[in-house]
This record gives C-alpha cells, structure tokens and sequence, in this order.
C-alpha cells in the first residue's frame, strides 16, 4: 500500500485556508484537507517574540505526491517561511487510507 501522510501548514487568514485547501483538493495533491483554527501561535521572527491568530491546514495526501503538494504550497503561500512539516500515518481505517491514494492518483 502506499504511505499516507498528513502535511500542515498555516495561515493568517480563514479565506486563505480555504483557498489553500480547496486548491490542493481540485489540483489532486490532497485527498482531503482539514482546517483548524483559529489558533493562535507565538514564535520569534526577527528577533522578537510574535503571536497571531491563524488557522492550521491539514493536507491529507500520500508519500508520492507530496513533493508536488509542497511545491505547489511554497508557490501559493504567501508567507516568507510559511510552516511545512509532515506527520506519517502508521495505521487506520483501510478503506479511508485507500480513499486518500485513489484520489491523488489521478494527479
């Protein structure tokens, strides 16, 4: 089977979360996305700490497309250095983690 797994990234905006999403889905990189927010994060940049309110983006995708995902992501974000990390998933529902690699087959 192949390996599925869970991209996030954030954003400053909902109407941007749901175009990241929406984009992704419709482009096949992502079988699905999740959107969680708002949230809020603190982290240092240019030598001060930041907070701000933003909303997590979950792309649930497999191991082969995730290099077009965030190649696509890097192009679409507008931040300088939006957040790109990836989780494995070690298990689940078969028909669901099937699901995920029949959608982002077709890209």
């Amino acid at each position: 089977m192949t390996d599925i797994v869970i991209a996030q990234t954030t954003s400053d905006s909902e109407d941007l979360a749901k175009a990241l999403a929406r984009g992704a889905v419709e482009s096949k990189l992502a079988a699905g996305v999740h959107i969680d927010g708002p949230i809020t994060a603190h982290y240092w940049w240019e030598d001060k700490v930041e907070a701000a309110q933003e909303w997590r983006i979950s792309y649930m995708t497999t191991s082969d497309r995730l290099p077009a995902l965030e190649a696509w992501l890097h192009e679409k974000h507008p931040y300088d250095v939006p957040q790109w990390i990836t989780l494995p998933v070690t298990g689940g529902s078969e028909a669901y983690l099937s699901w995920v690699a029949e959608e982002t087959a077709s890209g």
